[in-house]
């Protein structure tokens, strides 16, 4: 049965975000067959006003959402959840339309009016960092992580801004229906088929000069090797660099250390060969570089909150 999606578009819509769910999501197939119905609406039947400067006629007015299985609010800068914490009336209306037991997503600032709905009071969530001190202000009874690309609460999830909310889309895809479906949409879209949700937003990182001084090159040697022994000594050495200077530099361009940006490399090489192999899982640990089974139990948890096990229980496409 196809799951009914409906975007709900608040205006200012922010028009990168309202378009994540459409393409990613209806892109999503299995034996030729849509698995997703997209569709979406505004508050009302008037035109949506775009953040990029213009404005979009949608098909659909708010009773579509009456029918919705998920219902996702794009980022938005609508000033009554954005600024004042409050609801107006006619987002009000629409969002009471939502039928109890439907799943419900924010992408960005979207959380805002999820905030102002009081449907993330004493949950976690996220939303973009630049914004954070706004919501916890707005909504001080949500648990914010700004820190994260996405928080999945079961029958609430909310994103980080903008392309994080691909991230979203894909997670769910992977949740709903294995990582082959999701890996198939995620190739079509050219986007990467997965970044964990606890992964850090890249919050003033600027971008590295490359060539002279950059650790691009040691990065890329490196993860040809993830299942050998590797120090920081002979990162540096291999960027023909000190040490310290090394640490720094990746630091600048990673926004991680160079153990933390090796471990979450290894869980992901891990990750991958537990999607498509049937490796035994001491296997496993060794080729990703993580040693024994129970370091890979250890770091796999801490990174995506599920042993090893679990994982390919729920994703493997192979086995």
């Amino acid at each position: 049965m196809v799951h009914s999606v409906a975007v709900l578009a608040i205006g200012e819509v922010v028009g990168y975000d309202m378009h994540i769910p459409p393409q990613i999501l209806a892109e999503a197939h299995q034996d030729g067959v849509p698995l997703y119905d997209v569709k979406l609406c505004g508050v009302d039947d008037r035109p949506v006003r775009v953040s990029a400067g213009y404005e979009a006629r949608l098909d659909h007015g708010p009773e579509i959402l009456a029918d919705a299985d998920t219902v996702i609010i794009p980022g938005t800068r609508t000033p009554g959840p954005r600024h004042h914490g409050v609801l107006t009336d006619d987002i009000a209306a629409a969002l009471a339309l939502i039928r109890p037991g439907a799943r419900v997503m924010s992408i960005c600032t979207g959380a805002f009016v999820l905030g102002a709905a009081g449907l993330l009071d004493g949950r976690e969530a996220t939303t973009h960092w630049a914004y954070a001190d706004d919501f916890r202000r707005l909504y001080p009874l949500v648990d914010l992580h700004e820190d994260v690309l996405f928080v999945d609460e079961g029958d609430v999830l909310t994103s980080a801004g903008l392309a994080a909310g691909v991230d979203l889309c894909l997670h769910v895809l992977r949740s709903d229906h294995g990582s082959e479906v999701a890996n198939h949409a995620a190739r079509y879209c050219v986007v990467p088929p997965w970044r964990d949700g606890g992964q850090s937003q890249f919050i003033e990182a600027p971008l590295p000069q490359q060539g002279v001084g950059s650790t691009a090159a040691t990065r890329a040697w490196a993860l040809g090797r993830l299942g050998e022994p590797l120090t920081l000594g002979m990162l540096a050495a291999h960027a023909m660099m000190s040490e310290r200077t090394f640490s720094r530099r990746f630091r600048a361009e990673t926004g991680l250390p160079p153990h933390a940006w090796l471990t979450r490399q290894r869980v992901d090489h891990a990750r991958r060969l537990l999607e498509t192999t049937d490796l035994p899982v001491d296997q496993v640990a060794a080729e990703s570089g993580l040693g024994s089974a129970a370091s890979l139990r250890k770091h796999f948890s801490a990174v995506l909150g599920v042993p090893p096990l679990a994982y390919r229980r729920t994703f493997a496409t192979s086995v």
